[in-house]
């Protein structure tokens, strides 16, 4: 396969649902409408009508956001699937998006990462009372200054990078008081911006161990399969095709900060010059492009994003 036919398909995780989101590939594509009927039946709840009419405060809870992002993410994936012969070369998600990747490759069904992603909300929100952990955005600093900013403003709490999203942009995680007292520090250090992201629980921190114990305990039962191309793991941003590390590192994600920059970069020297976003919303797009301006990059998430895809040659 030459380089110009080389594309990475990535797939967005928390944060990027919203009402309406996968409706037109539902109302359009058979194959849509079967994704969405079959995560109802796994999940005995009306997930269509939650994902496209809300309420928004409905949406946005955890046990809920992770199986409504997982499902328009496979829906779409599904619909790229039957209309275009377009193929990854590798894929990559961020964070939850990983659960809709590994669906993708192959190396899970949906049925179980459905199970999977509800329950690893579940835990996520129950692992620390509400109100106790934050997470803040940090914008102009490098990945090494906002390191020493946490280490600086811990005192003996829980405060770390969380995502490193790449352009100077790094999300923290971690017990509330620790987050603002890194928030304060970053802002004496010059940070371009900084903001407490409203979000129910401190991702991607230490706080998060139980549920990691409680994921591992979940993924225990589950059938992982060989896949048919790679992944780019969030916990080590390098390529895995060892079904046998699969369990493993998704219990560390829980704990670990998302290496979304180092992954971007790994495409980039995979020789992939195209990036294609699957699922709700455009966050991913934005990163990419500010990672790697020289990568090409484009999304779906509505019946007009597979026409463009098909019109394009240069994605044939």
């Amino acid at each position: 396969m030459g380089e110009k036919s080389k594309v990475c398909f990535v797939f967005p995780g928390q944060g990027s649902q919203y009402v309406g989101m996968g409706r037109e590939l539902f109302e359009q594509f058979t194959i849509a409408k079967q994704v969405f009927k079959e995560a109802e039946e796994v999940l005995g709840s009306p997930l269509s009508r939650l994902c496209f009419s809300g309420p928004d405060a409905e949406l946005k809870l955890t046990e809920n956001t992770q199986p409504a992002i997982l499902t328009v993410s496979v829906a779409a994936f599904r619909v790229l699937e039957s209309e275009s012969p377009l193929r990854a070369f590798c894929v990559a998600g961020h964070s939850l998006g990983e659960y809709s990747a590994l669906v993708a490759v192959g190396a899970l069904s949906f049925r179980d990462a459905l199970r999977i992603v509800q329950e690893r909300g579940r835990l996520m929100q129950e692992a620390v009372a509400q109100g106790e952990g934050s997470m803040a955005a940090i914008l102009g600093l490098g990945a090494q200054e906002v390191q020493l900013v946490c280490e600086q403003a811990s005192n003996g709490d829980v405060v770390s990078p969380a995502n490193y999203n790449g352009g100077k942009q790094t999300v923290i995680s971690g017990r509330r008081e620790a987050v603002l007292r890194a928030m304060a520090l970053a802002r004496e250090r010059g940070a371009r911006r900084v903001l407490e992201l409203p979000v129910s629980a401190p991702f991607h921190c230490l706080l998060m161990a139980p549920a990691s114990v409680g994921l591992e305990k979940v993924l225990a039962d589950v059938a992982v399969q060989p896949f048919f191309t790679g992944l780019i793991t969030n916990v080590e941003a390098t390529v895995n095709l060892d079904p046998g590390r699969v369990k493993p590192l998704l219990v560390e994600q829980v704990v670990r900060p998302v290496r979304w920059e180092e992954s971007v970069q790994h495409v980039g020297e995979l020789g992939c010059r195209r990036v294609l976003e699957i699922g709700p919303g455009r966050v991913l797009s934005g990163l990419v492009k500010r990672i790697d301006p020289s990568l090409e990059v484009k999304s779906l998430e509505n019946p007009e994003d597979i026409q463009d895809i098909l019109t394009d040659s240069g994605l044939q």
